[in-house]
């Protein structure tokens, strides 16, 4: 398979403020891509699509929306098409955790957990994908997680929207794969970003942390493959394989030690 030419396309980046979101927006402009920056932080995303329109010479605009909100991913999708930019490229980058025993945290803050790691990343991704397909070529990169890969103790609804992600993503590659649009499910481990500070629960970052950078570019060489998914970092490649070597229940005490919430 050939490798994706971001020239000119047009490319849509969910979570862009900060992290593994904002490398890739850093990257792909650098590729002569423009750049759709969508978060809730309207400040830094209008500093930084200014920052790469200047550097780069191409457009970049900020889409400030709340994506755990009904509709907001459809309207920033309708947003981006009356900019005359529909995206030929989505990254459905944006998610966050919680850490802790499920009945312990409160139920909003894990349905709203839901709602943007799944809920908006399936309806971004519906409204993306018709577009990619009456033209003949796109590509979607869905941001997993090694959480993904099993169970996860402590971190169960994030762990299961991840595996909902990485499941998605596969059966949408399987689906398109000679329709010309290329679908990734990216699984990055632990990698330092912002994302920890959120969790706040330092157990939460199982492993060395990688740099977003080069979790970027694994991706990208990852879709240039036509890859349906990828594991980050060779460490956490080594570490996905147990799920599939020893018993589950095996793989779950170990998570869970991994995971447990330490207590004073």
């Amino acid at each position: 398979m050939t490798a994706f030419n971001y020239t000119n396309q047009t490319v849509l980046i969910t979570g862009a403020s900060s992290g593994i979101g904002r490398v890739f927006a850093q990257t792909l402009a650098a590729r002569g891509a423009h750049v759709l920056l969508l978060a809730r932080s309207g400040a830094v995303l209008d500093s930084l699509a200014a920052d790469l329109s200047r550097r780069h010479g191409i457009r970049a605009h900020a889409l400030v929306a709340d994506l755990g909100q009904p509709g907001a991913a459809s309207e920033a999708y309708a947003r981006a098409c009356a900019l005359g930019m529909p995206p030929d490229v989505l990254i459905n980058n944006a998610g966050f955790a919680t850490h802790g025993r499920f009945e312990s945290i409160g139920l909003a803050r894990q349905t709203l957990e839901v709602a943007v790691n799944c809920s908006a990343l399936m309806e971004l991704t519906h409204r993306a994908l018709p577009h990619m397909l009456a033209q003949g070529r796109g590509a979607i990169i869905n941001v997993a997680s090694t959480a993904a890969l099993q169970p996860d103790p402590y971190m169960a609804v994030y762990g299961a929207c991840k595996a909902f992600v990485l499941s998605f993503s596969e059966a949408l590659w399987a689906e398109n794969r000679r329709r010309g649009v290329r679908v990734l499910a990216l699984c990055p481990g632990a990698t330092d970003t912002p994302f920890f500070d959120v969790v706040a629960a330092p157990e939460a970052a199982v492993g060395r942390r990688m740099a977003p950078q080069a979790v970027v570019d694994e991706a990208l060489r990852a879709l240039d493959r036509g890859r349906s998914s990828h594991v980050a970092g060779r460490p956490n490649r080594l570490l996905a394989w147990l799920p599939r070597l020893l018993p589950r229940q095996t793989v779950l005490g170990i998570v869970e030690g991994m995971l447990k919430p330490k207590t004073a």
